[in-house]
């Protein structure tokens, strides 16, 4: 089979010239074509975007974007075969091997690599292996969803905010709650999209940048109102236009004003549900 074309991925620079060492007799074998290597996601998103890659050694912490949030951003259908590259503790392992991803756990060993590698083009070699194994990074996703969604909410229901204060540049912005559409992390920043009306024009939709936690927020919106969609994207249900079949059983929702977001799966089943669909 031709050389699997390879993107490594990891923000520490002696873990990425000890994995590119690791995979040079796979090079030298032509099993493996290095394309790149990238510092973070940001720059790992642009090289998928220019380059063909086939296989993704991809690291699972990293600033701004971690590894997970570089696969959700990948266009449905479009993301190459994944080793997930961790420190994680032997808990967070089991996830992992729960969803049948594969993983190696640094400090990376000689022999872990090549069985990683061998697995990959074992998996290449049969398209069903390939869509099983898309299905279960889908799953693996939708775990981590699930864990990070999982704290319960105030029961006080007076707690609930009823307006939000948006720092400017010389003044405080004060935004109805009833004005926000959703609330969104975006490359390690918590965004929010609010919607200005008016009857003689369309409605706008602004974004505004502020500190505080995407989870510090969830607590003080309200639920009958808000809906937690995905990890990191809360917003106010009201506003939904369309939900757009997407990838791996999700949703696309289109909110008013035309902004969008991609629900998890196991969130767009809620919805479905909330929504008596």
């Amino acid at each position: 089979m031709p050389a699997l074309r390879t993107l490594l991925v990891d923000d520490e620079a002696p873990a990425r010239k000890r994995l590119q060492k690791l995979l040079q007799l796979f090079i030298e074998e032509e099993r493996i074509e290095l394309v790149g290597e990238a510092a973070d996601g940001v720059e790992a998103l642009r090289i998928l975007e220019e380059e063909e890659v086939d296989l993704l050694f991809l690291d699972v912490q990293m600033p701004q974007l971690s590894g997970f949030d570089v696969l959700d951003r990948l266009p449905p259908g479009n993301r190459p075969a994944v080793v997930f590259v961790t420190a994680f503790d032997e808990y967070a392992v089991e996830a992992f091997q729960a969803n049948a991803a594969d993983y190696l756990l640094k400090p990376i060993e000689e022999g872990r690599i090549a069985e990683s590698i061998a697995r990959i083009e074992e998996r290449f070699s049969d398209s069903d292996d390939r869509t099983s194994t898309e299905d279960r990074l889908a799953e693996l996703l939708e775990y981590l969803d699930r864990q990070s969604m999982g704290e319960s909410a105030p029961s006080v229901k007076q707690d609930y905010i009823q307006q939000i204060s948006i720092p400017g540049k010389d003044r405080m912005i004060i935004v109805p709650v009833s004005d926000l559409l959703s609330a969104e992390v975006q490359d390690g920043i918590t965004r929010l999209y609010t919607l200005a009306q008016s009857p003689s024009h369309p409605p706008k939709v602004s974004r505004h940048i502020v500190s505080y936690t995407l989870e510090a927020l969830s607590h003080r919106l309200d639920p009958e109102a808000f809906m937690r969609v995905h990890r990191s994207a809360i917003v106010q249900v009201q506003y939904i236009r369309e939900m757009i079949s997407w990838f791996s059983g999700r949703y696309k929702l289109v909110l008013q004003g035309g902004h969008e977001v991609i629900a998890s799966r196991a969130r767009s089943k809620e919805l479905r549900d909330r929504l008596s669909l």
